[in-house]
């Protein structure tokens, strides 16, 4: 399995990393990607994969965070060129906190996508009742970016627009809490772009709830995935680890090739 979004930069796993990733490593996890939220979070990122073969990592600023983008952006450029960065963001839209105006964050999600662009990254995409917002611009960035809509939550709209596009499309934990109903959309995902996620340390699946997710825990995501799709375990932690490799362009053990910086 690898797990195609994580954030092992967060406080929480501060303590205890190294038996973090001993633990992923020990259940099957081959691989992580860690994902931040502002330009600091990406610079402890890019530190950490360096420092672990099996990490990689992506720069980019969380919607929840925008309205420091205008100050945070040109370290985020100078990142994308480093080695083991694999994606842009989390970037997207939350309408249902809005911690940022949302004009700001339709703005920094804009700019993210330009970067995606230039720089020939996958973008990494936050996405909460924020639909028909997320769908024109995902639309308006088609011929030239490809992406992830991540902890997938949407709606048959959403999803069909993720699919027509060719993007990929990442399960986490809450498929295996009792009251998840989108096991037909989770059906529905083409096998060629479907992704396997925790969200760590958030969302913890069942039956860890209420305890710190991690990477370790991707086993259960993967199993109630498998259930849903009628498949096995096995097939499908190969077909999304294989999925993710293709989609994030890594290759297990050390790969430093550095990815040139965007204009």
């Amino acid at each position: 399995m690898i797990d195609s979004h994580c954030h092992l930069t967060d406080p929480q796993y501060a303590s205890d990393i190294q038996a973090v990733l001993e633990r992923a490593r020990a259940a099957g996890v081959q691989g992580v990607v860690t994902i931040s939220s502002t330009a600091q979070d990406a610079e402890a990122a890019c530190l950490l994969a360096r420092l672990h073969d099996d990490v990689w990592c992506s720069a980019g600023i969380h919607p929840h965070e925008a309205s420091s983008s205008a100050r945070d952006f040109p370290r985020i450029v100078e990142l994308v060129g480093q080695p083991r960065v694999v994606a842009i963001g989390e970037t997207g839209l939350d309408y249902h906190y809005d911690n940022s105006p949302r004009a700001v964050q339709r703005a920094a999600f804009e700019r993210h996508l330009d970067i995606a662009a230039q720089s020939g990254l996958p973008v990494v995409v936050h996405s909460r009742e924020a639909v028909a917002d997320t769908i024109a611009m995902l639309r308006a960035a088609a011929e030239t970016v490809r992406g992830v809509l991540h902890c997938f939550s949407g709606d048959r709209p959403m999803l069909d627009t993720a699919i027509e596009l060719g993007w990929h499309v990442s399960f986490a934990g809450v498929v295996t809490f009792r009251r998840f109903d989108g096991a037909e959309l989770v059906r529905q995902v083409p096998d060629a772009q479907l992704l396997i996620e925790t969200d760590g340390p958030y969302l913890a699946p069942v039956p860890h709830r209420g305890r710190r997710n991690e990477p370790a825990f991707l086993r259960e995501t993967c199993t109630a995935v498998a259930g849903l799709r009628g498949t096995t375990y096995e097939a499908l932690s190969r077909l999304t680890a294989e999925n993710a490799r293709s989609f994030y362009a890594i290759r297990l053990g050390r790969d430093d090739v550095a990815h040139p910086a965007p204009r």
